[in-house]
């Protein structure tokens, strides 16, 4: 008499779902981790610095302090602080709105923008070391479904 083939355990789906969401915590964490050592050794900067300055490349006309805060989906006292550092290490500088004496503009200096270029393309291949054992089309993948889940979770809030 031959013994039954052992089943794989079968687990409710809201236990998997939340073991998906642990692990890509995880990965997450590391990862920043990560990038965050290798920011800090090979350019003395912060990721907070490096994505502020990543949003005022990606918006060259530059951005009211507001819409880079809403932009980063951080408050609007962290990003000051970043950006007063920024100014005063010739990275950044803010730009009157006219008709609107209180109102600011921030936007990168050629400096800043020719620094984050370096930057940015050096910070391109890190991740790329970090994600080397995904295949274009497994990451491909991948994004199509945190695309899906990012549309379902708009739904819901």
């Amino acid at each position: 008499m031959s013994t039954p083939l052992k089943q794989p355990e079968q687990r409710p789906a809201s236990k998997q779902r939340l073991r998906f969401w642990l692990r890509l915590l995880k990965l997450q964490r590391h990862m920043e981790a990560v990038l965050r050592e290798r920011l800090r050794a090979e350019f003395n900067t912060t990721l907070p610095r490096f994505d502020v300055m990543a949003a005022l490349h990606h918006y060259e006309r530059g951005l009211r302090m507001s819409a880079l805060s809403s932009f980063l989906k951080v408050s609007n006292g962290n990003v000051t602080g970043i950006v007063d550092r920024l100014v005063l290490d010739g990275y950044v500088m803010r730009v009157p709105v006219k008709g609107d004496r209180r109102a600011m503009v921030v936007r990168l200096t050629k400096k800043g923008r020719d620094d984050f270029i370096h930057m940015a393309g050096v910070h391109e291949g890190w991740v790329n070391e970090l994600l080397a054992d995904l295949s274009p089309d497994e990451a491909e993948a991948m994004m199509a479904g945190m695309d899906r889940l990012n549309q379902s979770l708009g739904e819901h809030t």
